[in-house]
């Protein structure tokens, strides 16, 4: 059996870093005197456990070839590395608190993994959990706070000429992309963002949503319309079914599946604001943790750790098949003629009409569902997916794997009289929030950056 390794001049990371933060910080001999810019990483994890043949789909590796021109060796050394990346990222991420500026990989097997922070001291935590450190001026608190208040301009109005805004942490800022110059600095001020806290950059993309049980599999809305199948779940007692994107169907909207019979309904469906939605299956379907992989062998979905930026990604649609790509920026908002999406994450990868809700991975972890974007897979372009994660969160879902592995109970329902993300309010509903009482003036269910304070067309106080 031969197994993925990197190049051998190459320190490799540990696949959990918590042992190697503790030994960094002991060793504050590390730190150096006037460090700014970038640490090397040190050589103090041991091997990680490589990945086998059997584990990764030759439909996978094959697009990964295609699209990203990587050798079978060199596409299973990056999984094996991306996966690393994603553990170690998310330990240091609550190693650093809010010093964490964002991580990115780089390198042909993304064998380099480069976490930020705003706080010199923590450079020793970081090059001994095996990674680079490079020190930035702004946390992604900050960052997010800057988001947040273009998001709140946006809702309800689409920016004109605006097609998409991001946080860019490979370069420590929050970005603005336009057709016109002029356009984006209107959307600055009307959101209260001074200039000198954004990027303007030139685009002319005009993203939609793709409109026209085993993820990337087709289904059928109601009476017309094809779109795609994210993951399996399953929903408290033996209650199954998958998530897709939002934009494909309303709640209570019947499906069919691949093969045009009978198949569930639409339970839940959020768009715009975000695009995810989920629909149980009737008892002639069984869910399972495979992605389609359109003849060239099923990928089986081990779990759904979060891939940083820079990392090989992955997609499955009932349109066009397997590609592959980069991920660029996560918590991206994106700018469609029904609306503002925000929280999506903006990949290299192409898709086209009726890809929308397929599966995104990286090697076997589930990311996210395909939401829209732009170009096709003849010119390419640049495509956007919905993270998994919040979408099982915000319906109380697990996620199907391989190896069986429970993800946990879901969350307890919050208390009835107290706003809570992902719940569904009806003009008229009262809440508390921070102490104080505010009424429902427009149906809505909630996200994320949607507080009564924060968002005066959905609340008043009471």
């Amino acid at each position: 059996m031969v197994h993925a390794r990197s190049a051998p001049s190459t320190p490799r990371r540990s696949r959990t870093a918590t042992a190697a933060v503790t030994a960094a910080l002991a060793a504050g001999a590390l730190i150096l005197a006037g460090f700014s810019g970038q640490a090397a990483a040190q050589p103090t994890a041991p091997d990680r456990a490589p990945v086998a043949d059997d584990q990764l789909s030759p439909g996978l590796l094959k697009a990964m070839n295609e699209d990203l021109g990587l050798s079978r060796a060199d596409a299973k050394a990056r999984i094996a590395n991306e996966n690393d990346a994603a553990r170690t990222a998310a330990e240091l991420r609550t190693a650093l608190g809010g010093s964490y500026a964002g991580a990115h990989v780089s390198g042909t097997t993304s064998d380099r993994l480069t976490v930020s922070t705003t706080d010199r001291s923590e450079v020793a935590t970081i090059t001994g959990a095996g990674a680079r450190a490079r020190v930035v001026e702004r946390g992604l608190p900050a960052l997010d706070g800057v988001l947040k208040k273009l998001d709140r301009a946006a809702h309800g109005t689409a920016p004109e000429s605006v097609s998409t805004w991001y946080i860019d942490v490979k370069h420590n800022r929050v970005v603005v992309e336009s057709a016109r110059t002029a356009a984006a600095r209107a959307f600055l001020d009307r959101a209260g963002v001074d200039r000198s806290e954004v990027t303007v950059r030139h685009s002319t993309a005009q993203p939609r949503p793709l409109y026209d049980v085993r993820g990337g599999d087709a289904y059928y809305m109601g009476s017309g319309g094809r779109c795609s199948v994210g993951f399996s779940v399953t929903r408290g007692q033996g209650t199954g079914g998958f998530v897709t994107a939002g934009h494909c169907g309303r709640p209570g909207t019947s499906t069919s599946g691949f093969n045009r019979q009978a198949q569930g309904s639409f339970q839940g469906s959020t768009f715009p604001g975000r695009d995810y939605a989920w629909v149980s299956v009737n008892s002639n379907w069984t869910t399972t943790p495979m992605v389609n992989g359109y003849g060239r062998g099923d990928v089986r979905v081990t779990g759904s750790t979060e891939s940083v930026e820079g990392t090989s990604i992955c997609r499955s649609g009932s349109t066009t098949g397997w590609h592959c790509g980069t991920v660029q920026q996560r918590n991206t908002s994106v700018s469609y003629p029904q609306g503002t999406v925000n929280g999506v994450t903006r990949t290299s990868v192409c898709a086209e009409p009726g890809d929308s809700g397929g599966a995104y991975v990286t090697g076997t972890e589930a990311q996210g569902m395909t939401s829209g974007g732009s170009g096709d897979c003849s010119r390419g372009g640049t495509t956007f997916f919905q993270p998994v994660n919040p979408a099982l969160q915000v319906y109380g879902l697990a996620l199907v794997t391989e190896n069986g592995d429970d993800p946990g109970d879901p969350p307890d329902p919050p208390d009835p009289g107290t706003w809570a993300a992902g719940s569904s309010y009806q003009a008229g509903d009262t809440v508390t929030y921070d102490g104080a009482s505010y009424r429902c003036i427009q149906s809505h269910t909630a996200l994320p950056g949607w507080e009564p304070p924060n968002a005066p067309s959905l609340w008043e106080r009471g």
